[in-house]
This record gives C-alpha cells, sequence and structure tokens, in this order.
C-alpha cells in the first residue's frame, strides 16, 4: 500500500510492506524485497519449484489463456 502522498514515477516498481518504490534496473533490490514475498503463491496459485526452475513458462501461459490466446493462434 502506498501513503496518501506518494508517487511512483513511470516504469518503476512499487513493493513489499512498507513500501519501497525502486527503478526498474536495481533488480537486487527489487528481489530482495520479492524474496521474502510469496509471489508465485499470492498472485498465480503457484508454489516455487524445488528444483529452482522458472515459473516464467507457466505464468505465461496462464496469461496467454486470459487473453483468449493459444499455441493455436496464428503467429502475427
Amino acid at each position: 500500500m502506498l501513503p496518501a502522498d506518494s508517487m511512483v514515477p513511470i516504469g518503476w516498481v512499487a513493493v513489499g510492506q512498507p513500501v519501497r518504490i525502486l527503478p526498474p534496473e536495481d533488480h537486487a533490490g527489487i528481489r530482495a524485497v520479492q524474496q521474502n514475498q510469496d509471489f508465485p503463491g499470492s498472485f498465480f496459485g503457484l508454489d516455487r519449484p524445488a528444483d529452482g526452475k522458472s515459473l516464467m513458462p507457466t505464468i505465461s501461459e496462464r496469461f496467454g489463456r486470459g487473453l483468449g490466446r493459444d499455441s493455436n493462434d496464428p503467429q502475427i
């Protein structure tokens, strides 16, 4: 949650509680905040894989389905 007088510049991210507003290139800072949160579980209902594999293929597939697209759609 952002305080009433907060501003997040375009392209930046607001993460954590209390909130931290970070530039998009601050990967380490963003990761440090998100690492202690269960973002995949809270947002997507997914458990982090024990083998460390990326969840992005599954997340991308869900987004695609949500947008009404599937692997049979013609490529643009």
